[in-house]
């Protein structure tokens, strides 16, 4: 669907007058620009004499943001159809499995800071607060679906998950924009 599309047709549809693609995919499509940042990093530090001694702590880095980048751009296309479906559940389980995402690709930023190339510091920053973003965006998604589904011990079981992976989410970009600001400040 939006996968194998251009951006712009994404974009023209978003913008439209049109049930789908909304918010939820919107936040997947924002999750897995961050991851591509990440992977970029990456990219530009591997190979590099000053980055060899975490030339393997690199590598897993790039493959795990790579496999994040991959199942962010299908939940764009996993939003759509689920809100064209109508099925609530579904409706609940894509925003929910993207803020669980989103918390494992927020944790490839901090050692990226250290160990990735300084003149991309920034491109850490922005990856990390694209992630936290699409984390606060899932939850609303999360939250509107819950509302509707009407399962108090679900709500309650999703929301306390959610609650704690907020904390987390936060504290990373709080750290990561820190030293980036001390990088890129000198």
């Amino acid at each position: 669907m939006y996968k194998e599309n251009s951006l712009k047709n994404y974009l023209d549809d978003l913008a439209a007058k049109l049930p789908a693609p909304g918010g939820g995919s919107a936040a997947a499509l924002n999750a897995a620009m961050g991851a591509a940042l990440i992977s970029m990093v990456v990219n530009f530090s591997l190979g590099k004499p000053k980055y060899a001694p975490y030339e393997l702590e690199l590598r897993q880095i790039l493959e795990k943001s790579e496999k994040l980048r991959e199942e962010f751009l299908n939940l764009v296309d996993l939003d759509v159809l689920a809100f064209k479906s109508k099925n609530l559940r579904d409706a609940l389980d894509i925003p929910f499995m993207l803020a669980r995402l989103c918390c494992e690709a927020i944790k490839l930023c901090p050692p990226l800071v250290k160990k990735g190339n300084l003149n991309l510091a920034s491109d850490v920053g922005v990856a990390a607060v694209f992630l936290e973003s699409a984390f606060t965006s899932a939850c609303f998604n999360v939250e509107i679906n819950l509302r509707s589904l009407g399962d108090k011990k679900l709500s309650r079981d999703i929301r306390k998950e959610l609650v704690k992976k907020a904390k987390l989410i936060k504290k990373i970009r709080q750290d990561t924009e820190e030293k980036v600001g001390e990088i890129i400040r000198g």
